[in-house]
């Protein structure tokens, strides 16, 4: 065996190379057309959100802006907050966690209690483990069952995904501000080939 030679040396230097922007941005544009051209798979996926509206040092739920109509609003107009929810496979907030509901809910609408959604499901466990779901709409909470909003995309595992949600609320404590809502998504999403291997 001796020392490696000046070829080995040289195989060795070009395969440290970093890519140029442009190589990278080619090789994304191939992943993405491989992608387009693969298989579509749908799955109906199943969770509860903790949803801590009030419960001190432990909320999951922030307002952080309001309008000046917000106080006097019957539907909190205006009223804007942000969310970090635990996903648990079951209700009891205890039950396997799955993952994170993350986002921005907006009281916006004048005449009954709805909002405009942007929310992330992000999963930390399982197989969709660091992928994530986007879901964007209005969501109706004075309706307490069958709230549909569409997914609109996704990350990892669901990049490109699209599809809808289905939520209703499970349970709400009024003492503890305390509610569980269930999520049924229905996802599609593009299978790639080169993770199957």
């Amino acid at each position: 065996m001796g020392e490696p030679s000046k070829i080995d040396h040289l195989i060795k230097t070009v395969k440290e190379t970093p890519k140029t922007k442009e190589e990278e941005e080619e090789e994304e544009e191939e992943k993405f057309k491989k992608l387009l051209q693969s298989k579509e798979k749908v799955t109906k996926l199943h969770f509860f959100l903790q949803d801590a509206l009030g419960v001190g040092s432990n909320e999951t739920v922030w307002e952080v802006a309001r309008a000046q109509i917000t106080p006097n609003s019957i539907t909190s107009f205006g009223q804007v907050r942000v969310l970090d929810d635990l996903i648990t496979a079951q209700p009891d907030r205890n039950s396997e966690k799955l993952g994170r509901a993350q986002g921005v809910i907006t009281f916006s609408d004048l005449d009954e209690s709805a909002l405009t959604m942007n929310l992330n499901f992000y999963f930390t466990s399982g197989e969709y483990s660091g992928s994530t779901i986007c879901v964007v709409g209005r969501n109706p909470i004075s309706s307490k069952n069958h709230r549909e909003l569409p997914v609109v995309g996704g990350t990892g595992v669901f990049r490109m995904a699209r599809g809808y949600t289905i939520s209703n609320t499970y349970s709400y404590d009024s003492v503890e501000n305390y509610g569980v809502l269930e999520y049924t998504v229905y996802v599609a999403y593009y299978v790639d080939v080169e993770d199957q291997l």
